[in-house]
C-alpha cells in the first residue's frame, strides 16, 4: 500500500471520527432534564432521596426523577391526568408530587 493510500485512510479515520463527535455533542447540548415523566426504573440518575442512580425511581411519574427528552418539549409531554383528576405535566425542576411513600 502506497502511503498516499495510507494516509487517506488515516485522513478518513480522523474525518469519520470528528463527525461523530460533532454529532453526539450537538446531540447531548439539544437535551434537557424533564421532571415527573419517566415510569418507575426509566429515570435517569439520581432520582432524589431513596435512590440512588439511573433505574431507581419506584413510581410512575415520580416528581423528582428525570429523564433526558429534547429541549423545549419536556412541558408538552402527553401524560395520563392524576388521581384527582388535575393534569400532570413535565417540569424543568424537581417536583413534589407522585414521591414514593
Amino acid at each position: 500500500m502506497s502511503n498516499q493510500v495510507k494516509t487517506l485512510a488515516v485522513a478518513g479515520a480522523v474525518a469519520a471520527a470528528l463527525t461523530a463527535y460533532s454529532t453526539t455533542t450537538v446531540n447531548a447540548q439539544a437535551q434537557e432534564k424533564c421532571y415527573g415523566v419517566s415510569l418507575a426504573g426509566e429515570n435517569g440518575c439520581a432520582a432524589g432521596p431513596g435512590t440512588s442512580c439511573a433505574g431507581t425511581s419506584t413510581v410512575d411519574y415520580q416528581g423528582n426523577a428525570w429523564t433526558l427528552v429534547e429541549a423545549g418539549t419536556c412541558a408538552d409531554i402527553e401524560l395520563p391526568a392524576m388521581a384527582d383528576g388535575s393534569e400532570r405535566e413535565g417540569s424543568l425542576e424537581a417536583l413534589d408530587r407522585d414521591l414514593p411513600a
